[in-house]
């Protein structure tokens, strides 16, 4: 299966189980990390013929997408003797992908590179739409470029060694997204049987159709919207408190997904505060997240810390913060004008 992604410019394809052979008149830079390396390096290379193949590794982990590490990436690069022509490949999950994309739009002003993510997130969202980013001591991604790939390549193949937590949080960018945008995409997701698909019992099938879906809603938005600034956003729904919650737990608690899910309680809550969204929509919600295992609380230490760290968030402006919020189910917007009050009184919920 093919997904075009139709920009005005740089225009790509996702190509959905269709990894063939690949066939570079270049070097080609491969990143990933040992784990990825030891479980499908020896299939990739299979599929590759370059001119030279150099393969580089960094450390697994969302702690370790930062500055340093790219540094690290970049002197391997270099050591390589990469030039404008080269490939960056970008093989692993979310990290990976953010940091080889970000990685490829820096050197030497910008070099192709391709994405062929091995974790179900990865698939969903981070290899798909052109955001590449890394984090500091104030946030996350707050370091990064909008730089799209040349191609996407996801392979169900790589899905089969994700363990069950690996597999909700990938589910959770898609509960996200079908709660943005489609509730019949939510009433999918509830016909999952959900035991079969964490225990990666339910067959390629299934996850062949969640990416796709995924993938083909993705599209729509990112071509709407590329540089985030409207319909995009809502793509960030939890993630306002998920980044929050991940930059005070040193990104060593959670997986991203399941901070999204613990974000998007939150901001439910937020959003029945605000009479946008029933109770009965909220348990719903809760429900479908509880059904894949995925968190939904967070204990606050700190209220007001809290609330201050939002300001640090990307999508916060003039002293104000845009919250993405549901309107009912399939349905978000986003939200500026939220007195404190009302955000404190949601905080002091998980308090």
């Amino acid at each position: 299966m093919q997904i075009d992604i139709n920009l005005k410019e740089n225009a790509y394809k996702v190509y959905v189980d269709e990894l063939k052979n690949l066939e570079f008149d270049t070097k080609v830079f491969i990143l990933s990390n040992p784990k990825i390396l030891g479980l499908h390096l020896k299939s990739l290379l299979l599929k590759i013929k370059a001119k030279e193949v150099f393969i580089a590794t960094v450390k697994d982990g969302e702690e370790y997408k930062n500055l340093n590490t790219i540094e690290e990436i970049l002197n391997q690069m270099f050591n390589s003797k990469l030039d404008r022509k080269s490939v960056l490949i970008s093989f692993g999950g979310g990290v990976i992908s953010d940091m080889g994309g970000f990685a490829a739009s820096i050197y030497q002003r910008g070099i192709d590179f391709i994405n062929i993510p091995t974790t179900l997130l990865a698939c969903v969202d981070a290899a798909v739409g052109g955001k590449t980013g890394i984090n500091n001591a104030f946030g996350k991604n707050l370091i990064g470029t909008f730089y799209q790939p040349k191609a996407v390549y996801c392979q169900s193949e790589f899905l089969r060694t994700l363990s069950a937590r690996e597999l909700a949080a990938g589910m959770a960018e898609f509960i996200k997204m079908a709660i943005m945008f489609d509730k019949n995409l939510l009433e999918f997701i509830e016909s999952i049987d959900a035991k079969a698909f964490l225990s990666a019992s339910c067959g390629d099938e299934i996850l062949t159709k969640i990416i796709a879906k995924s993938i083909e809603l993705k599209a729509r938005v990112v071509e709407n919207d590329e540089k985030e600034s409207g319909v995009r956003m809502l793509l960030n729904y939890g993630h306002t408190f998920a980044h929050v919650i991940e930059n005070f737990t040193e990104y060593k608690t959670y997986l991203h997904g399941e901070a999204v899910a613990i974000g998007m309680n939150m901001a439910n809550c937020l959003a029945c505060n605000l009479g946008f969204l029933s109770q009965e929509e909220c348990k719903k919600i809760e429900q479908i997240l509880l059904k894949f295992n995925l968190p939904i609380s967070y204990k606050i230490a700190n209220i007001d810390e809290f609330y201050q760290a939002f300001f640090r968030d990307k999508k916060s402006y003039n002293s104000k913060i845009n919250f993405i919020l549901p309107s009912q189910l399939g349905k978000g917007f986003i939200k500026e004008d939220i007195s404190k009050e009302i955000i404190l009184k949601t905080l002091k919920v998980f308090a």
